[in-house]
């Protein structure tokens, strides 16, 4: 026998599976109900436990045999096959009203089929012999659990300090061969760390006042020239790009970067062709001199076309930084016994096989993280694989071939995302779990849990790394080398596709598949891959809706073995078949963002399901009566879902772990005591219309004090409840609503008892750090909150009997702290009507507070606390103030007519300026008191105006303006408004003001959004052309503006939004009026329109989208056709067009007809 390794082969997990189905009484009744021995079996399970004991030698030889790899793959087939039939068995037994009379399910069928499994399994293991395949012991007993360190946070980078320097040296030069733009490419083969380090680059401060912006591109192996540039707008912009046409993209990018010193990574580059890379490039050389392109590409080849500097090459580490980097992820320190130099002897050697690649260093580190056995460390050094000759790097095969055999599945089954996708943890973990790649722990650890810990070793091992866009505990990516690993080891089963189509070609063996894009042409080739389990949309698509109509339905009764099931996205599903029954074998059901608006009583029937993904299905109000029989069930996703009521029994889902919100019923059915049985919820839970409950025995049915898991719990009474005489009903039932005390956040709505009950407030609840109490409008005291220690963000509203805030909000009689509030930072309290008295200030009392508001207190009257040393942030409404803390950052002022304006001194930190509804001493505005201003609105200052600014002194952070109900407000300044960072600039119902600023072009050279609202004297955009990076413009009742003769050039602009009413246009646009850069155009409640001249639209070839909403006299086109350009028309509550479109009448539908998504009403044409 071979030595032992440690790990196992991927297919013995599989195996396990498989025997612990045999095992189940459900497949042992079956074949004694059908008057069979056990002996098919027992010679089922013997063959696979004989092939397992070879599994090992065969996955280590499958790589340079192809003969012992058909033999695994022709294995993995008949393992597929044989558990389908068994969890079939085992689903049918269990929901068998009467267990033992199985004959009314089984036939000879399912006989047949384990019958024929187990010959060919035969046949496959007598080839065990021809195959020289070995018995090889695997070590089961080494721990393989994630050390609760483990996870790193990407600060320990050994060995590039002096490549750091040099490249931010090759970005602050400006030697480029005559070009504006410099493209300095990073050249380095895969894994040997070129991300990273350029990661390092684009975060170092000193590079934050050298380049205006930054951009992070990834652009990866697939190389559309369309794509790729509307990757680099999205990350310019930071907004998502809808724009589908080359042309337009170019020219929007050209208007971002114009003038701009920029500095934009393009990371993981693959192309070889010139004239793509030129196109590419046209508008990113638009930058001013000193702007700069980095460039990450493993081959010299595509450095070679597009550098416009010598390419950076980076090498491979020393050994001596190599061996830094192994020995941090293996968590080894030396020490001076002679086990500790052993290993380090073992670790230098292990580490220059890596030959200086550090993403294998730190995989193989990981892998013997805390291992301090020189054996385990030998097993390594000594492996084999180091001299397979194949494409994927030795040492991450290795990394692989050491994983535990549970894990190895869980590592494939990543396969199926695309390159560089960022998925969640939450969410792989739950189709881990569909696909019976979790086994259970013997600790009494939930499956989640194990899941859990998989992902947690497998980040530890660097096989997944944390994204640097999302979230850090959850959102993930793989490194293309790990995903070139997983792809080659599950090709045989697993199929990615980028876009399915009538091309795409399914094996039979496949088993699992996923897709970014999908037609319905593919459905024909469902026909021979009926064993598939997985169907799984991966993106948010843009299909038009009736691409994929007959998809669900074909999909439902051709796939009877799916696990997973995803339509997600799917916007035209706007029924469930009742075919959905027939999928007993189906785990995952993901019906998000899709149309439905009933679910079929035969999805309960599904035995097996456990998750059910229904979030933002907006038009689906009920669930199936029959929920309860979902017994597996154990996260019901209905975040956004309109539920009205709860079905009956929810109660027996004990298994449920999941469940967004519970609406109490009247009905002792779906009371709340349901909620009792529910015993397992984690995270966050909301409680409705709990004005149903009528007692407080009932609320303690729902044993929430129990309900450790739950962290965010939310207690609301509906906004019609009625139950003000029964205050003492609702009192009582708060008080056994009382949760555990490692409860995080707390909200309470609704309530209508007079008090609250003392566990509201007491400092045991040490782990609540948000709290929020609205519309308790009976309570006329606060609870005592300043004892909750952790307590950081605290909202109070709508409590309207609340007149005096004392002594007793601070501490109460039973305190647990000196300070009170001691770690809150963000404190609201608004709309109190009968709030007068604020008093009782301690001095050391809110000393982290960093946000206030107080907002709509009528007739709260005197000082606000005067100790707030870390305030940043002010919202006043109609309450005097004195002298402004000096740290604020942000200032809003409400309702204070009689304010004056505190402008005699300047505020260097305040970045954000409202003032509304206040200071009628106003008259003018001196920009300069406030130097550092990045938002300053301005809205109901009667008498206000002007703007006190010059251009040597401009407002240079100043990125939102708004002025807006002034109706003195005159003009601005006669020299125009400077302000060169400014982005959006709003303007409404100001009736004096006759012109925008002068010279915008100029001035505002930045600026992307335009509104203007209700200014009837504007007659006309400036003169001197519009900014030239004005992408958006909103124009509501500006009668005069709209019939303009012509607009000024404005070749970037591509949204237009015209609202009425208007009262004088009958017909819109003339011809020649719109820009020609236009791709969206919306006409709102034009009140007079009666025609759409089509003659003002041909000339528009960008046109993508057109959205015509309320005008109800609109019923004419005049002119030939609409553009030939557009994708979507849409057309609301204009009941005379309407109903001519619907009836496709010969005066209209020539002249839309060729438009491919046309929706009128929500109804598609």
């Amino acid at each position: 026998m071979a030595a032992a390794v440690v790990g196992g082969a991927f297919l013995s997990a599989f195996l396990d599976v498989l025997f612990d189905r045999l095992a189940s009484p459900e497949v042992v009744n079956f074949i004694r109900g059908n008057k069979l021995h056990n002996k098919l079996l027992q010679q089922l399970e013997t063959i696979l436990r004989v092939v397992r004991a070879v599994l090992d030698d065969a996955e280590k030889k499958q790589i340079t045999d192809s003969n012992v790899n058909h033999w695994l793959t022709t294995l993995k087939d008949l393992v597929y096959q044989a558990d389908d039939l068994l969890d079939h068995v085992s689903t049918k037994a269990a929901t068998q009203k009467k267990v033992r009379n199985f004959s009314r399910f089984s036939n000879r069928k399912i006989i047949t089929k384990l019958e024929d499994v187990v010959v060919r399994l035969e046949n496959v293991l007598r080839l065990k012999e021809i195959l020289d395949l070995k018995e090889i012991a695997v070590e089961n007993s080494v721990p393989w659990k994630v050390p609760s360190t483990s996870l790193e946070d990407g600060s320990h980078i050994y060995g590039r300090d002096d490549d750091k320097e040099a490249i931010i040296k090759l970005l602050l030069e400006n030697s480029s061969d005559g070009e504006e733009v410099s493209v300095i490419p990073i050249v380095g083969m895969g894994g040997v760390g070129k991300t990273t380090l350029t990661q390092l680059v684009y975060n170092d401060d000193s590079l934050k006042e050298i380049f205006d912006f930054k951009a992070w591109v990834c652009v990866s192996e697939e190389f559309d020239i369309l794509n790729v540039t509307k990757i680099i707008l999205e990350a310019v912009t930071a907004q998502p790009c809808k724009i589908n046409d080359l042309n337009l993209l170019h020219l929007d990018l050209v208007d971002k970067l114009k003038d701009t010193k920029f500095l934009i990574v393009l990371d993981d580059v693959w192309i070889q062709d010139y004239v793509n890379w030129s196109l590419l490039k046209k508008p990113l050389q638009r930058g001013i001199k000193g702007s700069k392109i980095l460039v990450t590409t493993r081959n010299e080849s595509e450095a070679t076309v597009v550098r416009t500097v010598q390419a950076y090459h980076l090498n491979q580490l020393s050994d001596e930084d190599c061996w830094l980097v192994f020995a941090n992820h293996a968590c080894f320190t030396p020490e001076s016994s002679e086990n500790s130099m052993t290993l380090e002897k073992i670790g230098r050697d292990i580490v220059k096989k890596c030959k200086g690649l550090p993403l294998a260093v730190q995989s193989l580190g990981g892998m013997l993280r805390r291992k301090h056995d020189a054996r385990d460390w030998n097993d390594i050094l000594n492996s084999d694989i180091w001299e397979l000759e194949c494409n994927i790097i030795p040492a991450l095969r290795i990394s692989y071939h050491y994983l535990p055999p549970q894990l190895k599945r869980c590592f494939v089954y990543c396969s199926l995302y695309p390159k560089d996708y960022e998925f969640q943890k939450n969410e792989l973990i739950l189709l881990w779990m569909a696909e019976d790649l979790l086994k259970p722990g013997k600790t009494g650890k939930s499956l989640e849990e194990v899941g859990c810990e998989y992902f947690d070793y497998l980040v530890s091992r660097s096989f997944f790394q944390h994204s640097r866009n999302g979230t850090w505990d959850n959102d993930f990516v793989m490194h293309d080398l790990m995903h070139d690993l997983a792809t080659s080891l599950g090709r045989e089963f697993y199929l990615r596709s980028e876009d399915m189509g009538k091309e795409t070609r399914i094996d039979v063996k496949i088993r699992h598949l996923s897709f970014t894009k999908f037609s319905h042409a593919v459905l024909d080739n469902f026909d021979g891959v009926k064993f598939l389990r997985t169907f799984l949309s991966i993106i948010h698509f843009e299909v038009a809706p009736f691409h994929n109509e007959k998809a669900p339905c074909i999909i439902m009764s051709k796939l009877l073995y799916l696990r997973v099931l995803s339509f997600c996205d799917f916007q035209s599903l706007d029924v469930l078949r009742d075919s959905i029954g027939k999928l007993i074998h189906l785990r995952y059901l993901n019906l998000s963002r899709t149309s439905v608006s009933t679910l079929p009583e035969s999805l309960c029937n599904l035995y097996n399901l456990e998750t059910l993904k229904l979030s933002d299905c907006t038009k689906l109000t009920k669930l199936p009566n029959g929920m309860q029989n979902l017994v597996n069930l154990r996260h019901l996703d209905i975040c956004g879902v309109p539920l009205k009521e709860m079905p009956r029994g929810m109660g027996k889902l004990n298994h449920l772990q999941q469940l967004d919100f519970f609406i109490v019923g009247k009905n002792i059915e779906n009371g709340i005591k349901e909620l009792g049985g529910l015993s397992n919820l984690h995270g966050s839970l909301t409680i409705r219309n709990l004005e149903n409950v009528t007692s407080s025995d009932e609320a303690l049915e729902a044993k929430i004090m129990d309900k450790k898991y739950i962290d965010r719990l939310y207690l609301e009474w509906s906004e019609c409840n009625d139950n003000s005489s029964q205050f003492q009903i609702e009192t009582d039932v708060l008080c056994k609503l009382q949760p555990h005390q490692e409860l995080k956040s707390l909200s309470i709505s609704g309530y209508q008892g007079t008090r609250f009950p003392d566990w509201v407030g007491n400092c045991l609840f040490h782990c609540i750090t948000n709290l929020q109490l609205y519309d308790c409008k009976n309570c006329c005291m606060l609870p005592s909150l300043g004892q909750l220690p952790s307590l950081k963000d605290l909202c109070i509203s709508r409590l309207n009997s609340v007149k005096t805030i004392d002594a007793g909000f601070y501490k109460n009689g039973n305190s647990c702290s000196v300070k009170s509030f001691p770690s809150l930072e963000f404190l609201e309290i608004y709309s109190m009507p009968c709030w007068e008295v604020w008093s009782s200030f301690e001095s050391d009392a809110f000393s982290s507070l960093r946000r206030l508001v107080i907002s709509h207190c009528p007739k709260l009257r005197g000082d606000l606390p005067n100790h707030l040393p870390a305030l940043e942030s002010l919202r006043i409404d109609d309450l005097p103030c004195g002298r402004l803390p000096a740290s604020l950052k942000s200032l809003s002022i409400y309702h204070i007519k009689k304010l004056g304006f505190p402008s005699q001194q300047k505020h260097e930190l305040l970045e954000s300026l409202t003032v509304y509804n206040s200071c009628d001493s106003l008259t003018s505005l001196p920009l300069i008191t406030f130097p550092n201003l990045q938002t300053l609105i301005i809205d109901g200052c009667e008498n206000m105006e002007s703007l006190l600014v010059s251009v040597s002194e401009s407002p240079k952070n100043l990125s939102y303006f708004v002025i807006r109900h002034c109706p003195n407000f005159v003009s601005f300044p006669r020299e125009g408004f400077p302000a060169p960072n400014l982005n959006s600039f709003r303007v409404g119902f100001c009736n004096k003001l006759k012109s925008l600023p002068t010279q915008m072009s100029a001035l505002l050279p930045k600026l992307e959004h335009i509104e203007i609202s209700n200014c009837p004297e504007i007659e006309s955009f400036p003169e001197g052309g519009m900014p030239p990076n004005l992408s958006r413009i909103w124009i509501s009742n500006c009668e005069k503006l709209v019939s303009g003769l012509a607009w000024p050039s404005m070749d970037m602009l591509t949204d237009l939004i015209i609202c009425g009413p208007c009262d004088g246009i009958k017909s819109f646009p003339k011809e020649g009026l719109l820009p020609l850069s236009l791709t969206s155009l919306f006409l709102f409640d034009l009140s007079s329109l009666e025609t759409l001249d089509c003659k003002g639209l041909l000339h528009l070839t960008s046109l993508q989208k057109l959205q015509i909403v309320g005008c109800h006299k609109l019923e004419n086109m005049a002119g030939e056709r609409l553009p030939l350009s557009l994708i979507k028309l849409q057309i609301y509550d204009c009941p005379l067009l309407q109903k001519l479109c619907l009836m496709k009448h010969r005066q209209i539908w020539p002249k839309i007809s060729h438009i491919p998504g046309i929706q009128v009403d929500d109804r598609w044409v």
